[in-house]
């Protein structure tokens, strides 16, 4: 958590691989510059606070579909939502579909960015719910969010980027 503006996009776009950097990351040992960077990106998951579209329909985004409609009432969404085109939907369901869409590639980290920013309290809890899930799996998370309360929700530490300086919560 920290101030907008602080750098905590940054950070996770930092560890992704997708902004330069001249820190050192590691994910089990091994060092991102000892694999190839699309290596990386199927262990190290990046979900933007504003997600990406590149097709106009949400379908062609999810190759699996069948999973990707499993996974929906997790989330409290509609599979046909899958067949709308991608403005037709609303801020929650398009950022609850990418989370799909991220979780469909099992990656052991996911780097999210305010995964529940533009969600009411019901959508949140089930993000929530969903990312403690992934937890109890094994996923290592790390989570931007200006909602402090969510790391104690999710049994995880805090930490806050101010100032470029990053303090425990």
């Amino acid at each position: 958590t920290g101030p907008s503006g602080a750098g905590k996009s940054v950070l996770l776009r930092m560890i992704a691989d997708l902004d330069p950097h001249e820190g050192a990351v590691r994910l089990d040992g091994a060092d991102r510059l000892t694999m190839p960077a699309p290596e990386w990106r199927k262990r190290v998951a990046y979900l933007a606070a504003e997600p990406g579209w590149w097709h106009d329909d949400a379908a062609p985004h999810f190759p699996d579909r069948a999973r990707a409609e499993a996974m929906m009432p997790e989330l409290a969404l509609d599979p046909v939502l899958l067949n709308q085109p991608i403005h037709r939907l609303s801020t929650g369901e398009r950022l609850r579909l990418a989370l799909i869409r991220t979780l469909l590639l099992d990656p052991p980290v996911l780097l999210l960015d305010e995964p529940t920013g533009p969600l009411d309290p019901a959508g949140t809890r089930l993000v929530e719910t969903v990312l403690r899930a992934r937890l109890g799996a094994g996923s290592a998370l790390m989570i931007v969010t200006h909602e402090i309360e969510q790391a104690a929700r999710l049994d995880a530490r805090g930490f806050r980027l101010e100032s470029g300086r990053m303090t425990a919560l």
